[in-house]
């Protein structure tokens, strides 16, 4: 319901964009009250930076255009730099995707837009910036969303002077929190007390926008919506769970930022991480919030840290026969420190020690420069035993692609058509682009954004969750950065070390290579 195709379809209706939006909302979230207004304030802290102008503002656009917002919402821009609305419509405009018959809404919301300029650490742009909240039509008792698109390091100026500033005294108030929270588990704690102690844990929103992509979210539906996975989602069935994030693209001039945090802190420890907390989870009781959250505290409770024993680390070096930017290794990025160990690969084995899971090898694999884009969960089924096709048969896999092409397939044996009785490999097969033509996916900021305004905490990570991914990876991190871990050097375009293959295999991955894919749909 949270597709295009469903606001289009609601909009239909003869109903005004707050009606849609609150039957949305009931359709979604039938909790408590959603609102104590009828005004809402979106407040975009960092409305100069690449996040506000390639993400926030376009997906604003789009819940806008849509009518998913309620209908009396403003949108407020607050930074350091001297901006107009105009020099943000301008910035934004190449990312916002808008027709040519859009024009005329698209000024309306940019008519909706204002920018209110100062500093992060300074009390009175704070004030200025809550006397210009309160001068719009409602804004005394507006809900109020503050979007910290921002670096770490003015959080807590940025927090602070919200909570004592900018606060809505009748409405509610949210505020949304970006990655990285925190570089260990210290830090993010440390992170997690000041943010306590100012707002309460459902008024903070650390988003992570891999739990808003459209296939993370099918991962509780085909686990409990489906009687025919429960029987065999477990350590009797199952010899290994495969993730994988992988980016056929290397640091693009951004490799100072990239090396302060290295692969591990950029996509295992959360992106990866959460999408194991949902393969592995038990059932939750319900569908709501805390229940969901809850569940996968649980799991990443049973994962011991990780050991340096259990990872393979990479960097990726120029293929002197390669084009453009294949030539160039991650030491060559200008803005990467000289003879910096920092990874760009990593391979990792965790293990989930409970009942279900024990012995089952859950493979994290990401890493920058490789031969792919691709996200993916693969879970790989044991043996068939008492084999009588004289080993032709390969393991049964189910693969979530995440990204790009989003699809759901099960790799099986079937009789190969014709005379003789020989078994090979194929696929059921769940393609969205060619089952679901007609719908176009959300973005997975709209749903997340979408989802702050409903008030659902279920696709954002709450602080215990946050402590225990911490205290997976920090152990491991300390390690790397004491004993300055040298990484093994790959190929811009290849596969990644080869180590990490020889890893994945001494643990119970199969690889056969014998799978060809046939495309059912092409005309």
């Amino acid at each position: 319901m949270g597709s295009r195709a469903s606001a289009e379809r609601m909009s239909a209706l003869p109903l005004s964009r707050s009606q849609v939006f609150g039957e949305l909302r009931k359709e979604l979230y039938d909790d408590e009250e959603f609102r104590q207004s009828d005004t809402h304030i979106f407040i975009i802290m960092g409305a100069s930076g690449d996040l506000a102008k390639k993400k926030i503002y376009p997906t604003l656009w789009w819940l806008f255009r849509d009518g998913l917002l309620p209908e009396e919402t403003h949108f407020i821009g607050f930074a350091r730099s001297d901006l107009t609305v105009e020099a943000i419509r301008t910035a934004c405009l190449p990312y916002m995707k808008v027709a040519d018959a859009e024009a005329e809404r698209l000024s309306v919301f940019f008519s909706r837009n204002s920018y209110v300029g100062g500093r992060y650490s300074d009390e009175a742009s704070f004030a200025r910036l809550h006397a210009h909240l309160a001068s719009l039509p409602g804004g005394a008792d507006a809900n109020r969303l503050f979007y910290l698109a921002l670096p770490p390091s003015v959080y807590h100026d940025v927090t602070k002077n919200i909570r004592h500033q900018c606060m809505s005294a009748r409405g509610w108030n949210r505020v949304i929190v970006e990655k990285p929270f925190g570089c260990d588990l210290q830090s993010s704690e440390e992170l997690s007390a000041h943010l306590s102690s100012l707002f309460s844990e459902d008024q903070i929103y650390r988003i992570d926008h891999y739990l808003g992509k459209e296939m993370v979210q099918n991962l509780m539906v085909l686990r409990f919506g489906n009687r025919i996975f429960g029987p065999i989602w477990n350590r009797d069935s199952v010899a290994c769970v495969v993730l994988t994030f992988k980016e056929p693209f290397g640091t693009q001039g951004r490799g100072g930022y990239f090396d302060d945090f290295g692969i591990i802190r950029d996509v295992m420890q959360n992106h990866l991480l959460q999408m194991l907390s949902l393969v592995a989870m038990e059932k939750p009781a319900s569908t709501s919030s805390d229940d969901v959250r809850d569940e996968k505290v649980k799991v990443l409770k049973c994962i011991a840290p990780v050991s340096l024993s259990d990872v393979v680390l990479g960097q990726y070096v120029g293929d002197p026969a390669g084009e453009g930017d294949a030539k160039l290794g991650y030491q060559d990025d200008p803005t990467v420190p000289k003879g910096s160990s920092t990874p760009t690969f990593a391979t990792a084995v965790l293990y989930v020690h409970n009942e279900r899971w024990d012995g089952v090898p859950f493979i994290l694999r990401c890493g920058k420069a490789l031969n792919e884009r691709k996200a993916e969960v693969r879970l790989q089924f044991t043996d068939v035993p008492g084999d009588i096709f004289s080993g032709q048969c390969r393991r049964n896999e189910l693969v979530v692609r995440v990204q790009p092409n989003e699809a759901v397939y099960a790799k099986m044996m079937s009789k190969k058509p014709g005379v003789f009785f020989s078994p090979e490999e194929t696929e059921l097969d769940l393609t969205y682009h060619s089952r679901y033509r007609d719908v176009k996916l959300p973005d997975a900021y709209e749903r997340l954004i979408l989802d702050v305004f409903c008030g659902s905490q279920m696709h954002f990570v709450r602080s215990d969750e946050l402590r225990e991914a911490w205290r997976i990876f920090t152990p491991l991190l300390h390690q790397i950065e004491k004993e300055k871990t040298p990484p093994i050097p790959y190929k811009y375009g290849s596969r990644g070390p080869a180590e990490a293959d020889e890893l994945v295999k001494r643990v119970g991955f199969r690889y056969e290579g014998t799978y060809k894919w046939v495309n059912p749909h092409r005309l």
